[in-house]
């Protein structure tokens, strides 16, 4: 029996499978990561299932209030009917709502035409508009119409959109941006920076140098002429952005590359006669995800704020799409008025970066070797 114990292989367990079972033990991070997935699953499929495009504008609800029940309210049904009525040119003579239903009496000096119900159909507060008759003179007609519920659980924006649905479409482009960006940048840093830091000599100097070219190129001006370069197209765009923001990854990688190679494990790796990429691959790239993984969380919304600014200047994000940025900068600017064209795309932004951080930290400390 002892002999059958002992022969049994113990079970080790990768690097991965170490961070992964650290990770889980810590609950801010799990919590976080569980929130973010929630959060991009309902950005990207959220849309599809809202009551209202992100393109549809209501003329009738231009900055709506949130709520939880139905509009039209009681007050809004006989503005939006003196609206319609209005470009009927007659007077309204009487009106009143039975159930689902409201029944309008015009008159005029003229005849009135039949066909002046469809200005009942283009409001957005009616449906189904009806005559139900007519004066023998024919200046007088009754109308009905159906009045349709609509919900703005978000209110709606300075053009009558659905805040609802334009906050979870601004989440699905900001999220892309973010994501997109920044690997973009962490890739093209981090085989840069662990490269020139590794190699070292004349290979590092000219490496550095080049960084140091790029980063007296004014940083903005710099991106401008990318985006003009590519064009509009919204990948290219933050390629270009993703591309320019890798200069500090590099910085700090090739640091802490300059630091692992000194280590007896590479030392020994390089006695042994593995090759130079070998060694990046399997002992250097995999001890700087720490810090890689942390600026990585710290780009999300860097990247978002840029794109809110070259969107400003009209060389981001170009209606009718949107993005969180664009939704707070309009939404500080109507905060007195309509102030939840500014709360609920700053929750969804705030949330989202405090996830990013708390995720941040928690992949850190599991991938961070002198933890172990």
């Amino acid at each position: 029996m002892t002999d059958d114990v002992m022969a049994t292989p113990i079970a080790g367990r990768s690097l991965w499978g170490d961070a992964w079972a650290r990770l889980k033990a810590n609950r801010a991070a799990m919590f976080s990561l569980y929130y973010l997935i929630a959060m991009a699953v309902i950005c990207v499929v959220g849309p599809y299932f809202v009551p209202h495009q992100y393109t549809t504008i209501y003329a009738d609800y231009v900055r709506t209030a949130p709520s939880l029940s139905s509009y039209p309210k009681p007050d809004m049904i006989e503005t939006a009917l003196a609206e319609a009525v209005k470009r009927m040119r007659v007077d309204v003579k009487e009106w009143h709502q039975e159930g689902e239903r409201v029944f309008v009496t015009v008159a005029s000096s003229k005849a009135v035409d039949e066909r002046n119900a469809r200005y009942l159909d283009r409001s957005d507060t009616f449906d189904d508009a009806k005559v139900e008759g007519k004066s023998a003179d024919g200046r007088e007609m009754t109308m009905s119409a159906s009045v349709k519920q609509q919900y703005f659980f978000f209110g709606t924006d300075n053009t009558g959109r659905d805040m609802l649905s334009r906050t979870l479409m601004a989440g699905r482009i900001s999220l892309a941006i973010g994501l997109l960006a920044g690997f973009v940048a962490v890739t093209i840093g981090v085989v840069y920076g662990a490269t020139a830091g590794f190699v070292g000599g004349k290979t590092d100097e000219v490496m550095m140098r080049i960084v140091d070219v790029l980063y007296s190129l004014p940083f903005i001006f710099f991106v401008i002429m990318l985006v003009v370069f590519f064009g509009r197209n919204f990948v290219l765009m933050f390629l270009a952005v993703g591309a320019v923001l890798w200069l500090d990854m590099a910085r700090i990688v090739r640091g802490q590359a300059l630091s692992i190679r000194r280590q007896e494990y590479v030392q020994a790796a390089e006695a042994l006669g593995v090759r130079t990429r070998g060694i990046l691959m399997r002992h250097v790239i995999p001890n700087l995800l720490g810090p890689v993984v942390i600026y990585m969380t710290l780009l999300v919304p860097q990247v978002i704020i840029l794109e809110s600014f070259l969107s400003f200047l009209g060389l981001g994000v170009q209606e009718p799409m949107t993005s969180w940025g664009v939704l707070i900068s309009v939404g500080a600017k109507n905060i007195g008025t309509a102030n939840w064209l500014l709360l609920f795309p700053a929750f969804f932004l705030v949330s989202t970066l405090f996830a990013l951080n708390f995720v941040g930290d928690g992949l850190r400390d599991a991938l961070d070797p002198k933890d172990r």
